[in-house]
């Protein structure tokens, strides 16, 4: 599958040897997020698609893309995947309360979640790689977990669908923030069936699910049916990047289950750790509740480019919020970043300003500390408050908001 198409960032003078570090959520502390040097491995749990693009999305996104950009700042290749779930249950809900064909309302919402991340300026995943292209490399994954003695069949005789067994697997919860008082709940509305009878245990996940009348599916070893949710993004990113690799990232609900779920799989499949580090991103509300698709209180990137918004004042409201704090989105935010961005463009249109060099080092330290951007916007706030007669102060101010924050000026 395709992804989009940006600009790569311009090169900034000196790199430092500074690690990038993130907080990782499985060890609640920072840890240094990929290697010294050589390559970075990234792996972002992309959309179902169904509703794209909200803020919520975009956030999540925009933090990921503040990883990459301070990782290719630090000199550092990147190799980051992404997946699509192009085949679940949200969307084929959708698609029959909608009377849209399914396959086609995923191709119009992924091809609107491309158009979103280009106008952002989000950096491309590579590979993008949808569930649908990628059935042999999960029922494959499944067949070493049977091996492994880790699946098994539900004794339905109408639908004997496959699950995971989590005994398989230590530390399912460790990290989470979810009790076991808490975890039957939270399963159920992320996606699980804990009341399913014949499973061994009430969070065992489904890996396989059997054809129902009028869903899509797919031949297979397992039975005719399509892949659970889990299973989908750890065959994915086993393939894409292997195991150990650096980041996990996503929005924090998918903290439990969805990230200990695929780790859990994927340490039994492998004998390896799924990833090092678990980096995952705050809520946005509105108007006092989570943006859900769910209640229905979304804000649509797509509908604020239409109404004329510009594309990094969107961006600049995301970066206004540190990437692990839960916050609302106001109309006043627009404004807010709008003004910002004006200031920013009438400084570095200017033929001189203040030297730029501390301004670049606090940018840099501020990303590669936990990825703070209210930090390095109010860095680039105060340079273009000051007033110098530097004539490359400009030019340099307008290439590191390009290449570490991903503003066009």
């Amino acid at each position: 599958m395709r992804a989009w198409m940006t600009t790569d960032p311009p090169h900034l003078p000196g790199r430092g040897g500074a690690r990038v570090l993130v907080h990782d959520t499985l060890s609640g502390q920072l840890q240094p997020a990929g290697p010294a040097d050589g390559e970075a491995r990234l792996y972002a749990c992309g959309i179902t698609p169904y509703d794209s693009t909200h803020l919520g999305h975009a956030a999540t996104y925009v933090a990921v893309d503040l990883l990459y950009r301070a990782w290719l700042d630090a000199g550092l290749a990147v190799r980051y995947a992404q997946n699509i779930t192009d085949v679940d249950d949200p969307l084929l809900a959708r698609a029959a309360a909608t009377g849209v064909d399914w396959a086609d309302l995923a191709e119009q919402q992924i091809e609107l979640y491309r158009t979103d991340m280009a106008a952002l300026r989000v950096l491309p995943p590579e590979p993008f790689t949808g569930v649908v292209e990628s059935l042999d490399l999960v029922t494959d994954l499944i067949s070493v977990l049977h091996d492994e003695q880790a699946v098994y069949q539900v004794p339905d005789p109408e639908y004997p669908d496959w699950y995971f067994s989590v005994t398989k697997a230590s530390n399912l919860m460790d990290g989470t923030g979810v009790s076991m008082l808490e975890a039957d709940e939270v399963f159920a509305e992320r996606g699980g069936d804990p009341e399913r009878p014949g499973k061994r245990h009430r969070l065992d996940c489904l890996v396989w699910r059997q054809e129902r009348p009028g869903e899509p599916a797919w031949d297979s070893w397992l039975g005719r049916g399509r892949p659970g949710w889990h299973i989908e993004c750890a065959a994915i990113a086993l393939d894409a990047l292997g195991p150990d690799f650096d980041v996990q990232a996503g929005g924090s609900d998918l903290s439990f289950p969805h990230h200990p779920m695929c780790a859990a799989e994927a340490r039994v499949a492998t004998g390896h750790a799924f990833a090092k580090v678990f980096l995952h991103s705050g809520m946005v509300a509105l108007d006092g509740k989570k943006m859900s698709k769910s209640l229905g209180n979304l804000v649509f990137v797509s509908r604020l480019l239409a109404d004329g918004t510009e594309p990094m004042v969107i961006r600049l409201v995301l970066l206004a919020h540190h990437y692990r704090s839960d916050w609302e989105y106001t109309a006043a935010a627009l404004e807010t970043a709008r003004a910002r961005l004006d200031r920013w463009r009438q400084a570095v249109a200017a033929a001189s300003g203040p030297d730029a060099t501390a301004t670049l080092d606090a940018v840099r330290a501020h990303l590669r500390h936990d990825l703070d951007a209210p930090a390095a916007l109010a860095a680039v706030d105060e340079w273009a408050a000051a007033t110098g007669n530097d004539a490359t102060g400009p030019g340099q101010v307008r290439d590191l908001v390009d290449a570490l924050l991903g503003i066009a000026l």
